[in-house]
């Protein structure tokens, strides 16, 4: 009797901890119009397919290394895919195309200081033709970019 009643309490005690709020909170987090909450913190409002993240959506990061982040666009199969903008917790921002999380197509960058760069992006780097226009109005000469490094 003892065990059993130590059973019951370790499991209603897992079960108390349990934030009430993870998971699917609102709409079809399966097929239709959702909104979905994680134990982190981070909250997604947006479309699901096939219980995954897919068509316009909004992700909002919680704990972590990315606290604070927000990227409202498309999705597909939970990643970033399509257009979309990231802004980041400092201010930063990128507005363009993402492939597979990852910036990737045409996009600008602009960053809390006021420096901008319009170009290509490719595996979530400057790669490509692009110009940088610093905050003081000084464009970098350089008009081709490699692995985030503009190529001399």
């Amino acid at each position: 009797m003892k065990k059993i009643f130590i059973v019951m309490f370790v499991c209603s005690v897992a079960l108390v901890g349990c934030k009430p709020d993870t998971g699917c909170v609102e709409g079809d987090c399966v097929n239709g119009q959702g909104t979905y909450s994680y134990r982190s913190g981070s909250r997604y409002v947006g479309e699901f397919k096939d219980d995954k993240c897919n068509g316009q959506g909004t992700y909002t990061w919680g704990e972590g290394i990315s606290h604070g982040d927000k990227y409202v666009g498309e999705w597909k199969d939970d990643l970033m895919h399509g257009q979309g903008t990231y802004t980041y917790a400092n201010g930063d921002k990128y507005v363009g195309e993402w492939k597979d999380d990852r910036k990737n197509g045409q996009g600008t960058w602009t960053d809390t200081n006021g420096n901008k760069f319009v170009g290509e992006f490719k595996y979530g780097k400057r790669n490509g033709k692009g110009t940088l226009t610093r905050a003081d109005g000084v464009i970098f000469p350089c008009g081709l970019w490699k692995d985030d490094e503009p190529v001399k």
